[in-house]
């Protein structure tokens, strides 16, 4: 089994962006916590970009079975990447660092999560280790 970790804009500024909501870890932080929950469970690799069409690019070439995505800001408004997810193979589950649902009006709006098998938000780092946790089990894969 292998994962795509995908972050979109801002997640390679975590450490420094609003610690309220996105802790004070960094993104190599959350990189080497995901690594470590793998290990020996499933493979792993990471993308992350701000750019919309490089983000599709990676999505439109995944060979993967799973991609866990965190699409920033992009989740409230992204119809580009909500349609390159429908065109892919492997199943997406969406996850933010924050619980969405709880912040600004603008943040509740994921035009993304009807195409995403799965949302995982407000778990900070283990919102990504949650969600590889729940594609393993639901594929029998523990």
């Amino acid at each position: 089994m292998k994962f795509l970790i995908l972050n979109g804009p801002n997640l390679n500024m975590l450490g420094f962006r609003d610690k309220k909501h996105y802790g004070s870890f960094t993104l190599k932080d959350l990189e080497n916590h995901i690594l470590k929950f793998c290990q020996n469970k499933c493979g792993v690799e990471f993308f992350q970009s701000s750019c919309e069409g490089a983000i599709i690019d990676k999505l439109h070439s995944a060979d993967v079975d799973c991609v866990v995505l965190n699409a920033g800001a992009y989740t409230h408004y992204s119809y580009a990447i909500k349609d390159a997810i429908e065109c892919i193979t492997p199943d997406v589950i969406e996850v933010h660092i924050s619980k969405i649902s709880e912040r600004e009006d603008f943040r509740k709006i994921s035009v993304i999560k009807d195409v995403c098998v799965h949302t995982i938000e407000g778990e900070g780092m283990d919102s990504y280790t949650k969600a590889i946790d729940f594609y393993l089990s639901s594929h029998n894969c523990k």
